[in-house]
């Protein structure tokens, strides 16, 4: 069962490449921080943010939420990116994602997204490259970031969770 991996976050090791100071990838991660709309990650010099998540173990990883405002500043699309050990905006464009989405209103309003299950196994850290928003502006906001997934014995295979994924995709 799929439940919130905040727990897990190795926050002294996370960064964000190009947050504005005053508004940093913590105000959209930290619990409490990311339930209050007024705080929020944003982007300093253009649109593009990297976000780097480590993770304290391996995680299987189910979804995530990334939340934005629709006033053309939430991002739009996406990479992720796993087990990195540092990750930069070069990397994040020449190095074949595990995932690439394209956020929908509704997954924009915080409506999970479903990850590809078997792409997201083992996971030491996710980098998020937001490459950009859906106003093609300047400046990208994203008010919550949450990853769903589970932790513990992940040497265990289990087909049925593959089958719920895929139906749900």
């Amino acid at each position: 069962m799929a439940v919130d991996l905040l727990d897990q976050i190795d926050f002294s090791g996370l960064n964000c490449l190009n947050e504005q100071p005053k508004h940093p990838a913590t105000n959209a991660l930290k619990q409490g921080y990311r339930e209050d709309d007024g705080l929020f990650l944003q982007s300093d010099a253009d649109e593009q943010l990297l976000i780097n998540i480590p993770f304290n173990q391996k995680c299987k990883i189910a979804s995530i939420i990334v939340k934005g405002p629709s006033d053309g500043t939430g991002p739009k699309r996406l990479k992720l990116l796993t087990n990195l050990t540092t990750c930069g905006f070069s990397d994040a464009e020449s190095i074949t994602p595990a995932q690439e989405i394209e956020l929908t209103t509704a997954q924009l309003n915080g409506e999970p997204v479903s990850l590809k299950y078997v792409k997201f196994q083992r996971v030491t850290a996710l980098s998020i490259f937001v490459e950009n928003n859906q106003g093609g502006d300047d400046v990208t906001r994203v008010q919550k970031i949450a990853i769903f997934g589970q932790t513990g014995d992940l040497d265990k295979f289990n087909v049925a969770e593959i089958k719920k994924v895929e139906e749900g995709s």
